[in-house]
Order: C-alpha cells, then structure tokens, then sequence
C-alpha cells in the first residue's frame, strides 16, 4: 500500500500542492478549453452570430491569459493544500459523514456558501475598481477587453490570492460536506469561464424568466469588461440590483444579441 507523506512535512505540503495544481490547472485546461475548442474552433460559423464582439483577438492575449492562469492556478493549489492543513488540524467546519438530515442541509449549505461568495466578490470587484487599487491589481483581468474563456483565471496574483481567500473562510464558519464543495468549485469554474465566453450561449426566454434574470452570463459580464464600472456581479444579479450599479445598457445588448433570432415578418405569417 502506497503511504502518503505527512502534510505537515514539508515533502507532504509539496506534494499536495503539486497534486493539488495538477487537478486545479486540469480543470481549468479542460473546461475552457473545451468550451473555447466548441465555440470557436469546431462550429464557429454556428456560433457567429452569437458573438458579442466580432472582432479577432489581439496577438498574444491568449499567450498572456494562460501565462496569467498558471499563477492564477498554483496561488489556488496552495490555498487548497493550507485549507487541507486546517481541516486534518480540526479548524474548519467540514463534515463527511452524512444523516437522514443531510439531504435537507446539504442544498442549502450550498446556497448559503453560493451566497456569501457573491457577497464577498461583489465587494471585492467595487473595492478593486477603486483607481489606485485597480492599477495595481485587477488591472491585469482587464487587460482583456475581448474576453475569452482563458480570461476566467487571468488574474494578477494578489486578486487570485484575495479570490482564493473566500472558500477556506467560509469552511471555518459553515459546515460544509466535500461534495458540496467539489459542486461549488464546479460552478465557479463554469461560470466563469461561460461568462467570459463572449457568446451568449443562454437562450432568450432564460433571461426573461424568475430565476435566469438573477443569473449573470456572457452579455452581462462582458459590459463590465466594456464599461469598466457596471456589472460587479459572479453568479447573480442581485447586487448589482440592489446597489444601482447593473449597467443601463444590458437590456439594449441583451435584445440586440437575440436580434437575429427573432422570426422574420414573413416567417410569422
């Protein structure tokens, strides 16, 4: 039987973080990559019309996103192996055994943790448009004006490090099962990389129904990159809502995407 090294070794919290930034960097290669392979390499003439921005990407700005996403990567590897230390030490709140009540708790845990992850980003990202801050941190993300789905972990280290600060606070408040989190982190890393798509790949009646006007996808988020000062949001609307800072322009741009989808007189009749 193989032994693990002790995380408390130096040899052992390498090795998690190595291991740690094979799954992390995986994912993320796999995610966007399939989703940017799907959307502009394999059907682009399907997808064309779906694009935000027709323009063509600057010369070397995937180079510099991926460059980007490696650190990006290997902060959150770090972060995970620390929070790996914090739970073998008893200082979190993860849990893994499961009762009758689980079921109940276990979606809403995950509500409650989606929730606070917005609250705490959303706040963050107002906070990091500040100018002095912005120059010297979020700059970096938006750096891509045309985003793609190799923006999602373009960060400048300090955002990547202030990012990957949220999941190990939450865990040493909520209790949370592992599955609930592997879920969460698989959410994050769709949503991210479906918002930074520069496709719209929602339909149009999703955005006008009770739960998807509260979901932020490509066409809200890629105002943020355009405008600078709208559109905080990760997951949901609601706070951009609430505090007024939801850009007036996405309803033009929300029906201007699906322009061309609308039927035609003649086909109506």
């Amino acid at each position: 039987m193989i032994r693990l090294p002790e995380l408390t070794e130096p040899i052992g919290f390498l090795f998690f973080c190595v291991l740690f930034f094979v799954i992390i960097t995986g994912r993320y290669l796999v995610i966007a990559g399939l989703f940017y392979a799907i959307f502009y390499l394999w059907y682009p003439e399907r997808w064309q019309k779906k694009k935000l921005s027709k323009r063509a990407y600057p010369p070397r700005q995937l180079k510099k996103e991926l460059g980007w996403s490696m650190i990006t990567s290997l902060l959150f590897s770090v972060m995970a192996t620390l929070t790996l230390l914090l739970w073998q030490k008893g200082y979190t709140r993860v849990y893994t055994g499961l009762h009758a009540s689980d079921w109940y708790y276990m979606p809403l845990s995950l509500v409650l943790s989606l929730a606070l992850q917005e609250t705490y980003y959303y706040w963050l990202h107002r906070w990091m448009h500040l100018p002095a801050v912005f120059k010297r941190v979020h700059k970096v993300h938006h750096q891509s004006n045309l985003t793609s789905t190799f923006t999602a972990f373009s960060f400048h280290p300090l955002e990547g490090f202030l990012q990957a600060l949220m999941l190990p606070l939450t865990l040493l408040l909520v209790p949370l099962h592992p599955v609930v989190i592997l879920v969460q982190l698989m959410i994050m890393s769709f949503s991210s990389v479906i918002n930074h798509l520069n496709i719209e790949i929602y339909p149009r009646y999703f955005h006008h129904n009770r739960l998807g006007k509260w979901i932020v996808g490509a066409t809200h988020h890629s105002l943020h990159h355009i405008q600078f000062r709208y559109n905080y949001g990760l997951y949901f609307t609601l706070w951009d809502k609430w505090k007024k800072t939801e850009s007036p322009a996405y309803p033009e741009l929300l029906n201007k995407t699906f322009a061309e989808d609308a039927p035609s007189p003649e086909k109506k009749n």
